[in-house]
């Protein structure tokens, strides 16, 4: 059932478009044509604006997550963000919500990921998400953005997002991909690709440092975003502004899962930004949020001394590439 959204207020709030409910198990050995027998499995809500909200919650943010949400996965889903205590708002929808499912192969600690589509989202359901996150982002200051979009969804979907923000006054971080990414040309404060995502919105190899660097930076050029953090996994981040350029390395811990690190990132960063901080310091600590989320299983919350103990592990910026060193 959709709660008012005169009743949620809360300086973060996340939409996601394509929720899922994740399904995560362990399996000996992931082979083709036999029955793979799974245990040990566990369920989270999921989709990137979900777990974004999840994350700043237990980093003790004030937040509240718009989500669609349609048949009995979508109920299990409420129940779930609910047991996380999460303010939230689902926007019920006639399709179903999709299933995410998540195999780890415990003879190679290899992970094997299953992702569906989503239901297909009609133009009524998708005015009435606009319509809770204009009214929910009346008392917000950060609108995070997260996720796929489902089928039905037209590919300008956050570009309609982004002029909601421009409306309330809040600012937009943005981290998509595909049709959604590139469809944006204004209106976000930050936004977060990975590099895999930035070379398919870009499409060019970017296979130096450097390549990425101005990739980002024209990105910010257009018009696009203030900054853009390129997620780059085992090898850290970039932070990339009209101006400068920061690169931080990553945290080696040992990875139980990697899913939902890059969401976590995203938390670390928004909370950071709505306490005051810096950028580059909203950075690092996205960087021990990530670092955080890869200690524990599926897509299940950290825990917030695990990320202030990290924290203070990670470095500042490891180089510093200038804008006027890329002008060649």
């Amino acid at each position: 059932m959709s709660r008012s959204p005169l009743t949620v207020r809360a300086s973060i709030v996340t939409l996601t478009m394509n929720p899922a409910l994740d399904v995560t198990a362990d399996a000996e050995e992931v082979h083709h044509t036999s029955k793979i027998r799974c245990g040990d499995e566990r369920y989270d809500a999921g989709g990137g604006g979900v777990n974004v909200a999840r994350f700043v919650h237990a980093l003790g943010g004030s937040v509240a997550a718009v989500f669609s949400a349609g048949g009995l996965t979508g109920s299990r889903l409420i129940d779930l963000v609910d047991e996380a205590g999460v303010p939230n708002i689902p926007v019920p929808v006639a399709g179903s919500t999709r299933e995410s499912f998540t195999v780890n192969e415990r003879s190679t600690g290899k992970q094997y990921r299953f992702v569906l589509p989503g239901p297909r989202l009609t133009a009524e359901e998708q005015r009435r998400c606009l319509d809770v996150l204009r009214a929910t982002a009346a008392t917000a200051q950060y609108i995070v953005a997260s996720g796929s979009l489902p089928p039905g969804v037209a590919p300008d979907f956050y570009a309609r997002v982004a002029d909601v923000c421009a409306e309330s006054g809040c600012r937009l971080i943005l981290d998509t991909s595909g049709g959604g990414l590139s469809h944006v040309t204004s209106g976000v404060y930050l936004l977060k690709p990975s590099v895999r995502e930035l070379r398919e919105c870009m499409d060019r190899a970017l296979s130096t440092e450097g390549d990425q660097v101005a990739a980002a930076r024209e990105l910010v050029q257009r018009g696009l975003a203030h900054a853009v953090v390129v997620s780059l996994g085992p090898d850290g981040a970039l932070l990339v502004t009209d101006d400068d350029s920061h690169r931080f390395s990553a945290l080696p811990v040992q990875v139980v899962s990697g899913v939902g690190a890059g969401d976590a990132m995203v938390a670390g960063i928004t909370v950071a930004l709505s306490r005051g901080w810096s950028l580059t310091e909203a950075v690092r600590y996205g960087i021990a949020a990530s670092a955080a989320k890869l200690l524990t299983p599926g897509t299940s919350c950290f825990t917030a001394a695990d990320v202030d103990r990290l924290f203070g592990r990670v470095a500042g910026p490891a180089s510093v590439v200038r804008a006027t060193a890329l002008a060649d």
